[in-house]
Protein backbone atom coordinates (compact mmCIF):
# COMPACT_ATOMS: atom_id res chain seq x y z
CA UNK A 1 0.00 0.00 0.00
CA UNK A 2 3.38 2.47 0.75
CA UNK A 3 4.58 1.52 -2.54
CA UNK A 4 1.52 2.56 -4.59
CA UNK A 5 0.51 5.49 -2.61
CA UNK A 6 4.30 6.67 -3.28
CA UNK A 7 3.72 6.06 -6.96
CA UNK A 8 0.65 7.76 -6.89
CA UNK A 9 2.06 11.03 -4.81
CA UNK A 10 5.15 11.30 -7.61
CA UNK A 11 3.06 10.69 -10.59
CA UNK A 12 0.34 13.80 -9.14
CA UNK A 13 3.84 16.25 -8.50
CA UNK A 14 5.34 14.81 -12.11
CA UNK A 15 1.74 15.93 -13.48
CA UNK A 16 1.17 19.60 -11.98
CA UNK A 17 4.31 20.74 -14.20
CA UNK A 18 3.26 19.00 -16.91
CA UNK A 19 0.16 20.83 -17.23
CA UNK A 20 1.84 23.72 -16.15
CA UNK A 21 4.16 23.40 -19.32
CA UNK A 22 0.79 22.74 -21.30
CA UNK A 23 -1.04 25.83 -20.44
CA UNK A 24 1.49 28.07 -20.85
CA UNK A 25 2.86 26.28 -24.04
CA UNK A 26 -0.53 26.35 -25.42
CA UNK A 27 -1.26 30.02 -24.83
CA UNK A 28 2.16 31.25 -26.41
CA UNK A 29 1.18 29.04 -29.91
CA UNK A 30 -2.35 30.30 -29.90
CA UNK A 31 -1.18 33.86 -29.51
CA UNK A 32 1.23 33.44 -32.12
CA UNK A 33 -1.72 31.99 -34.53
CA UNK A 34 -3.33 35.27 -35.99
CA UNK A 35 -6.76 36.21 -35.71
CA UNK A 36 -8.99 36.34 -32.51
CA UNK A 37 -12.35 36.12 -31.49
CA UNK A 38 -12.89 39.30 -32.41
CA UNK A 39 -11.88 38.73 -36.02
CA UNK A 40 -13.99 35.81 -35.96
CA UNK A 41 -16.91 37.38 -35.08
CA UNK A 42 -16.56 40.61 -37.05
CA UNK A 43 -16.02 38.32 -39.91
CA UNK A 44 -19.45 36.96 -39.29
CA UNK A 45 -21.86 39.65 -38.05
CA UNK A 46 -19.94 42.50 -39.55
CA UNK A 47 -19.22 45.51 -37.68
CA UNK A 48 -16.99 48.70 -37.68
CA UNK A 49 -13.70 50.17 -35.92
CA UNK A 50 -15.92 51.14 -32.28
CA UNK A 51 -17.55 47.91 -31.97
CA UNK A 52 -14.25 45.96 -32.69
CA UNK A 53 -12.44 48.36 -30.24
CA UNK A 54 -15.61 47.52 -27.56
CA UNK A 55 -14.98 44.11 -27.93
CA UNK A 56 -11.70 43.37 -27.70
CA UNK A 57 -11.93 45.34 -24.17
CA UNK A 58 -15.27 43.83 -23.00
CA UNK A 59 -12.90 40.11 -24.18
CA UNK A 60 -9.71 41.85 -22.09
CA UNK A 61 -8.17 41.24 -25.51
CA UNK A 62 -6.19 44.62 -25.57
CA UNK A 63 -4.01 43.47 -22.51
CA UNK A 64 -0.38 42.28 -23.37
CA UNK A 65 -0.22 38.51 -23.95
CA UNK A 66 1.79 38.68 -20.56
CA UNK A 67 -0.90 39.88 -18.80
CA UNK A 68 -3.49 37.61 -20.19
CA UNK A 69 -1.25 34.52 -19.22
CA UNK A 70 -0.64 36.05 -15.75
CA UNK A 71 -4.91 36.47 -15.15
CA UNK A 72 -5.33 32.92 -17.23
CA UNK A 73 -2.87 31.20 -14.26
CA UNK A 74 -4.31 33.03 -11.44
CA UNK A 75 -7.63 32.02 -12.24
CA UNK A 76 -6.81 28.59 -12.77
CA UNK A 77 -5.36 28.71 -9.41
CA UNK A 78 -9.17 29.10 -8.32
CA UNK A 79 -10.33 26.31 -10.16
CA UNK A 80 -11.72 29.23 -12.76
CA UNK A 81 -11.68 28.65 -16.39
CA UNK A 82 -13.17 31.84 -17.64
CA UNK A 83 -15.89 32.67 -19.67
CA UNK A 84 -16.60 30.89 -23.73
CA UNK A 85 -16.19 34.20 -25.79
CA UNK A 86 -18.36 32.28 -28.02
CA UNK A 87 -20.59 30.47 -26.34
CA UNK A 88 -21.11 33.68 -23.41
CA UNK A 89 -21.27 30.69 -20.72
CA UNK A 90 -18.82 29.62 -18.13
CA UNK A 91 -16.33 26.88 -19.96
CA UNK A 92 -16.21 24.51 -17.03
CA UNK A 93 -20.24 24.29 -17.70
CA UNK A 94 -19.63 23.71 -21.79
CA UNK A 95 -16.93 21.55 -20.89
CA UNK A 96 -18.72 19.56 -18.58
CA UNK A 97 -21.91 19.28 -21.01
CA UNK A 98 -20.09 17.54 -23.60
CA UNK A 99 -17.33 15.65 -21.42
CA UNK A 100 -19.88 12.63 -20.51
CA UNK A 101 -19.65 12.03 -24.55
CA UNK A 102 -16.36 11.95 -25.11
CA UNK A 103 -15.19 9.85 -22.13
CA UNK A 104 -18.39 7.33 -22.94
CA UNK A 105 -16.64 7.23 -26.88
CA UNK A 106 -13.38 7.21 -26.02
CA UNK A 107 -14.38 4.39 -22.62
CA UNK A 108 -16.11 1.73 -25.28
CA UNK A 109 -13.39 2.39 -27.94
CA UNK A 110 -10.97 1.69 -25.94
CA UNK A 111 -12.20 -1.17 -23.99
CA UNK A 112 -13.25 -2.65 -27.46
CA UNK A 113 -9.42 -2.47 -29.20
CA UNK A 114 -7.99 -3.32 -26.12
CA UNK A 115 -10.05 -6.13 -25.15
CA UNK A 116 -10.38 -8.14 -28.57
CA UNK A 117 -7.58 -6.71 -29.44
CA UNK A 118 -5.72 -9.02 -26.89
CA UNK A 119 -7.68 -11.62 -27.59
CA UNK A 120 -6.98 -12.10 -30.77
CA UNK A 121 -3.19 -11.40 -30.57
CA UNK A 122 -3.41 -14.13 -28.22
CA UNK A 123 -5.28 -16.53 -30.36
CA UNK A 124 -2.73 -15.32 -33.01
CA UNK A 125 0.23 -16.01 -31.01
CA UNK A 126 -0.51 -18.96 -28.98
CA UNK A 127 0.79 -20.57 -32.50
CA UNK A 128 3.08 -18.72 -34.19
CA UNK A 129 3.75 -18.92 -38.29
CA UNK A 130 0.47 -20.62 -38.32
CA UNK A 131 -2.04 -19.66 -40.93
CA UNK A 132 -4.53 -18.10 -38.45
CA UNK A 133 -0.96 -16.03 -37.13
CA UNK A 134 -0.40 -14.85 -40.71
CA UNK A 135 -4.11 -14.05 -41.56
CA UNK A 136 -4.37 -12.13 -38.66
CA UNK A 137 -1.43 -10.28 -38.84
CA UNK A 138 -1.82 -9.02 -42.29
CA UNK A 139 -5.57 -8.41 -41.90
CA UNK A 140 -4.76 -6.44 -38.72
CA UNK A 141 -1.87 -4.30 -40.74
CA UNK A 142 -4.01 -3.43 -43.18
CA UNK A 143 -6.43 -2.16 -40.92
CA UNK A 144 -4.49 -0.12 -39.34
CA UNK A 145 -3.33 1.82 -42.97
CA UNK A 146 -6.76 2.96 -43.07
CA UNK A 147 -7.51 6.73 -42.53
CA UNK A 148 -10.44 6.88 -39.19
CA UNK A 149 -12.42 9.55 -41.41
CA UNK A 150 -12.21 6.90 -44.27
CA UNK A 151 -13.45 3.80 -42.32
CA UNK A 152 -16.15 6.18 -40.71
CA UNK A 153 -17.43 7.12 -43.22
CA UNK A 154 -17.52 3.86 -45.10
CA UNK A 155 -19.36 2.74 -41.76
CA UNK A 156 -22.01 5.56 -42.57
CA UNK A 157 -22.96 4.62 -45.99
CA UNK A 158 -23.09 0.54 -44.69
CA UNK A 159 -24.61 0.51 -41.83
CA UNK A 160 -27.03 3.92 -42.05
CA UNK A 161 -27.56 4.72 -45.60
CA UNK A 162 -27.75 1.21 -47.17
CA UNK A 163 -28.89 -1.47 -44.53
CA UNK A 164 -30.38 1.03 -41.94
CA UNK A 165 -29.77 -0.84 -39.21
CA UNK A 166 -27.98 2.68 -37.27
CA UNK A 167 -28.51 6.06 -36.76
CA UNK A 168 -25.92 8.09 -39.47
CA UNK A 169 -24.80 10.38 -36.18
CA UNK A 170 -26.03 12.18 -32.87
CA UNK A 171 -25.68 10.31 -29.58
CA UNK A 172 -28.95 10.37 -29.07
CA UNK A 173 -32.45 10.50 -30.81
CA UNK A 174 -33.76 13.91 -30.62
CA UNK A 175 -36.55 14.85 -28.58
CA UNK A 176 -37.32 11.18 -28.41
CA UNK A 177 -39.00 11.07 -24.49
CA UNK A 178 -36.92 8.01 -23.51
CA UNK A 179 -35.74 7.57 -20.64
CA UNK A 180 -34.29 4.67 -18.21
CA UNK A 181 -33.19 1.36 -19.99
CA UNK A 182 -34.90 2.79 -23.14
CA UNK A 183 -32.64 5.90 -23.54
CA UNK A 184 -29.73 3.40 -22.94
CA UNK A 185 -30.31 1.48 -25.44
CA UNK A 186 -30.78 4.55 -27.63
CA UNK A 187 -27.57 6.01 -26.66
CA UNK A 188 -25.69 2.47 -27.85
CA UNK A 189 -27.50 2.47 -30.95
CA UNK A 190 -26.00 5.57 -31.82
CA UNK A 191 -22.18 4.57 -30.29
CA UNK A 192 -22.10 1.42 -32.45
CA UNK A 193 -20.39 3.38 -35.64
CA UNK A 194 -18.29 5.55 -33.95
CA UNK A 195 -17.04 3.12 -31.47
CA UNK A 196 -15.96 0.85 -34.00
CA UNK A 197 -14.65 3.46 -36.54
CA UNK A 198 -12.29 4.14 -33.42
CA UNK A 199 -11.82 1.06 -31.97
CA UNK A 200 -10.77 -1.02 -34.66
CA UNK A 201 -8.09 0.91 -36.06
CA UNK A 202 -6.44 0.57 -32.43
CA UNK A 203 -7.23 -2.82 -32.41
CA UNK A 204 -4.56 -3.51 -34.76
CA UNK A 205 -2.12 -2.46 -33.10
CA UNK A 206 -3.08 -4.22 -29.84
CA UNK A 207 -3.31 -7.42 -31.71
CA UNK A 208 0.11 -7.61 -33.16
CA UNK A 209 1.83 -6.12 -30.41
CA UNK A 210 0.61 -8.93 -28.31
CA UNK A 211 0.91 -11.34 -30.63
CA UNK A 212 4.87 -10.07 -30.74
CA UNK A 213 5.07 -9.99 -27.58
CA UNK A 214 3.80 -13.66 -27.33
CA UNK A 215 6.11 -14.91 -30.10
CA UNK A 216 9.00 -13.66 -28.10
CA UNK A 217 8.09 -15.50 -24.87
CA UNK A 218 7.68 -18.57 -26.31
CA UNK A 219 11.55 -18.22 -27.01
CA UNK A 220 12.14 -17.83 -22.99
CA UNK A 221 13.02 -20.21 -20.30
CA UNK A 222 10.54 -19.99 -17.96
CA UNK A 223 8.16 -21.48 -20.98
CA UNK A 224 10.65 -24.72 -21.45
CA UNK A 225 10.03 -25.06 -17.68
CA UNK A 226 6.30 -25.00 -17.94
CA UNK A 227 7.15 -27.08 -20.52
CA UNK A 228 9.52 -29.49 -18.54
CA UNK A 229 6.60 -30.12 -15.73
CA UNK A 230 3.90 -31.27 -17.81
CA UNK A 231 1.61 -28.02 -17.70
CA UNK A 232 -1.03 -27.92 -20.99
CA UNK A 233 -0.37 -25.57 -23.88
CA UNK A 234 -3.56 -23.78 -23.10
CA UNK A 235 -2.50 -23.10 -19.34
CA UNK A 236 1.13 -22.12 -20.69
CA UNK A 237 -0.37 -19.69 -22.92
CA UNK A 238 -2.90 -18.07 -20.85
CA UNK A 239 -0.86 -18.28 -17.32
CA UNK A 240 2.74 -17.85 -18.60
CA UNK A 241 3.23 -16.45 -22.24
CA UNK A 242 -0.05 -13.75 -22.55
CA UNK A 243 0.64 -12.68 -18.93
CA UNK A 244 4.21 -11.42 -20.11
CA UNK A 245 3.39 -10.16 -23.23
CA UNK A 246 0.69 -7.99 -21.65
CA UNK A 247 3.11 -5.92 -19.97
CA UNK A 248 4.25 -4.20 -23.15
CA UNK A 249 -0.14 -3.50 -24.29
CA UNK A 250 -0.94 -1.63 -20.36
CA UNK A 251 2.48 0.20 -21.40
CA UNK A 252 1.41 1.36 -25.18
CA UNK A 253 -2.30 1.56 -23.42
CA UNK A 254 -1.27 4.90 -21.68
CA UNK A 255 0.59 6.23 -24.63
CA UNK A 256 -2.44 5.45 -27.22
CA UNK A 257 -4.58 7.54 -24.87
CA UNK A 258 -3.51 10.92 -26.27
CA UNK A 259 -4.10 9.69 -29.72
CA UNK A 260 -7.59 7.93 -29.05
CA UNK A 261 -8.74 11.45 -27.34
CA UNK A 262 -7.22 13.04 -30.55
CA UNK A 263 -8.59 10.93 -33.04
CA UNK A 264 -12.04 11.52 -30.98
CA UNK A 265 -11.47 15.19 -32.69
CA UNK A 266 -12.03 13.62 -35.70
CA UNK A 267 -14.74 10.84 -35.46
CA UNK A 268 -17.26 13.04 -33.25
CA UNK A 269 -17.11 15.15 -36.25
CA UNK A 270 -17.87 12.69 -38.85
CA UNK A 271 -20.59 11.18 -36.74
CA UNK A 272 -21.39 14.67 -34.68
CA UNK A 273 -21.29 13.50 -31.63
CA UNK A 274 -21.40 16.02 -29.17
CA UNK A 275 -18.05 15.79 -27.53
CA UNK A 276 -14.96 17.55 -26.71
CA UNK A 277 -13.76 16.92 -29.70
CA UNK A 278 -16.60 18.82 -31.63
CA UNK A 279 -16.23 21.66 -29.46
CA UNK A 280 -12.23 22.36 -29.95
CA UNK A 281 -13.64 22.44 -33.56
CA UNK A 282 -16.22 25.22 -32.67
CA UNK A 283 -13.85 26.72 -30.32
CA UNK A 284 -10.90 26.57 -33.21
CA UNK A 285 -13.49 28.13 -35.70
CA UNK A 286 -14.52 31.08 -33.42
CA UNK A 287 -11.00 31.70 -32.16
CA UNK A 288 -12.36 30.95 -28.58
CA UNK A 289 -9.03 31.16 -27.32
CA UNK A 290 -10.22 30.51 -23.43
CA UNK A 291 -12.33 27.76 -24.50
CA UNK A 292 -9.69 26.00 -26.59
CA UNK A 293 -7.20 26.23 -23.43
CA UNK A 294 -10.07 24.82 -21.26
CA UNK A 295 -10.28 22.29 -23.50
CA UNK A 296 -6.54 21.04 -23.99
CA UNK A 297 -6.20 21.02 -20.23
CA UNK A 298 -8.99 19.20 -19.51
CA UNK A 299 -7.45 16.76 -22.04
CA UNK A 300 -4.12 16.93 -20.77
CA UNK A 301 -5.88 15.73 -16.87
CA UNK A 302 -7.15 12.80 -18.79
CA UNK A 303 -4.97 11.91 -20.53
CA UNK A 304 -2.16 11.81 -17.17
CA UNK A 305 -5.08 9.92 -14.89
CA UNK A 306 -4.69 7.48 -17.85
CA UNK A 307 -1.44 7.14 -17.59
CA UNK A 308 -1.80 6.97 -13.61
CA UNK A 309 -4.05 3.90 -13.86
CA UNK A 310 -1.57 2.32 -16.36
CA UNK A 311 1.14 2.94 -13.92
CA UNK A 312 -0.78 1.21 -10.52
CA UNK A 313 -1.63 -1.58 -13.12
CA UNK A 314 1.33 -1.88 -14.77
CA UNK A 315 2.63 -2.85 -10.69
CA UNK A 316 0.14 -5.05 -10.01
CA UNK A 317 1.15 -6.90 -12.92
CA UNK A 318 5.03 -6.60 -12.31
CA UNK A 319 5.38 -5.98 -8.81
CA UNK A 320 8.94 -5.12 -9.28
CA UNK A 321 8.07 -2.01 -11.23
CA UNK A 322 6.22 -0.92 -7.81
CA UNK A 323 9.40 -1.74 -5.42
CA UNK A 324 11.59 -0.03 -7.94
CA UNK A 325 9.58 3.31 -7.92
CA UNK A 326 9.00 3.41 -4.20
CA UNK A 327 12.22 2.99 -3.29
CA UNK A 328 13.80 4.91 -6.28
Amino acid sequence: MNRALTLIRRRLIGGIFVLLIVVIGTFLLLEAAPGDAVDAYIASTGGDAGMIELLRHNWGLDQSALTRLANYLWALLHLDLGQSLAFSRPIREVILERLPNTLLLMGSATALSFGLGSALGIYAGARPGSFRDRFLSIGSLALYAVPGFWFGLVLIIVFAVDLRWFPIGGIESIASGKAGLDRAVDIARHLILPVSALGFIYLALYLRMMRAGMAEAWRQDFVLAARARGLSRRRIVLAHVARNALLPLVTMLGLQSAQMLGGSVVIESVFSVPGLGRLAQEAVAARDTPLLLGIILVSAVLVILINLLVDIAYAVLDPRVGASEAGA
